[in-house]
């Protein structure tokens, strides 16, 4: 069925489009809070995608999205504290990841996202990886928080989900800014959000913070609550140094390298998968600033995500 969209106005530029618009929201964690943003321009604008796929973060907008939940999740993110952060961190020793996400799923469903994805009006996938092969997987059935549960699942932070047979990781490991997905599941135009586009070189092009940032403590956190499992006499003084994140010192801490190889494996996978399945129109938010754990930020990164959508209205025109 083709999509026919309303005459809106949005400075002065007016769109009217029949085509099958996908949208594909890539991977960031906390930077995925500009895809909020991307939304809530392009509907502005009269851009309503009939078909959204995400991965990791933009599996979760994308879900609220097709939902209809955009506003309440919006509302809670530009409100939420790093302390309000930590409370959906559940942390565990077992299970192959700090945080189980059981409180992430409590979240959705509070909100109202978990309604089959059969049952929303818009096309929606949700991108995961496989641990066993390696190979992506796309969620197009069953419960939507199961599936963005799945797509969140950072390695070395969330825990992976059991589906079937199978144990699933993040899809931004095998697909980050889902694409090919789109385009699969029959999208005429595609627009791409990809959230990775400019941090390598952010240490050599950015000073450090002079003062932890929320990001810091919001692993710490995570990281001291997983110490305290640990019976008392393995608490030497320093024995959390290697793993508490780093705060201007010259040894990188546990989180920063673990967000620095997220960051590099992601911008490789990305530019390898965008030479072969390129978008319509290509969105790379500014978001260089937000670290992976400052959800805090989200006020800033839909910001960025709306000016981003603003900046390509000439592109878009083009093929709309």
């Amino acid at each position: 069925m083709m999509l026919a969209l309303p005459n809106r106005q949005t400075k002065d530029w007016h769109v009217m489009t029949r085509h099958r618009v996908g949208l594909a929201l890539g991977s960031g964690s906390a930077r995925g809070w500009a895809h909020v943003g991307v939304i809530d321009a392009l509907v502005e604008a009269g851009i309503e995608p009939a078909i959204v796929c995400g991965t990791s973060m933009g599996a979760l907008v994308g879900a609220a999205y097709v939902a209809g939940r955009l506003d309440d999740l919006r509302k809670w993110a530009e409100n939420a504290t790093w302390r309000q952060i930590v409370r959906l961190t559940d942390v565990r020793l077992s299970g192959g990841g700090l945080i189980s996400g059981k409180q992430i799923v409590s979240f959705l469903c509070g909100l109202g996202i978990s309604d089959p994805i059969e049952s929303y009006a818009a096309r929606y996938a949700a991108v995961a990886t496989d641990l066993a092969t390696g190979r992506e997987v796309w969620l197009q059935s069953g419960p939507i928080h199961e599936a963005v549960r799945a797509s969140i699942a950072l390695p070395g932070i969330l825990s992976p989900t059991r589906a079937g047979e199978r144990w699933l990781l993040d899809g931004g490991l095998s697909n980050p800014v889902p694409v090919s997905v789109c385009r699969a599941l029959g999208a005429d135009v595609i627009i791409a959000v990809n959230l990775n586009g400019d941090l390598l070189g952010r240490r050599f092009s950015e000073p450090e913070p002079p003062e932890p940032t929320a990001s810091s403590r919001v692993s710490g956190e995570i990281v001291r609550r997983l110490l305290s499992r640990f019976p008392a006499s393995l608490h030497r003084k320093g024995s959390d140094a290697a793993v508490l994140p780093s705060e201007g010192g010259a040894v990188p801490g546990y989180f920063d390298v673990l967000v620095a190889s997220i960051n590099i494996m992601q911008d490789h996978i990305t530019r390898a998968r965008l030479a072969g399945e390129p978008p319509h129109v290509m969105l790379v938010p500014r978001l260089r600033s937000i670290g992976l754990m400052e959800f805090h930020r989200a006020r800033e990164a839909i910001a960025e995500g709306r000016a981003c959508v603003e900046q390509a209205l000439p592109s878009l025109q083009r093929y709309l």
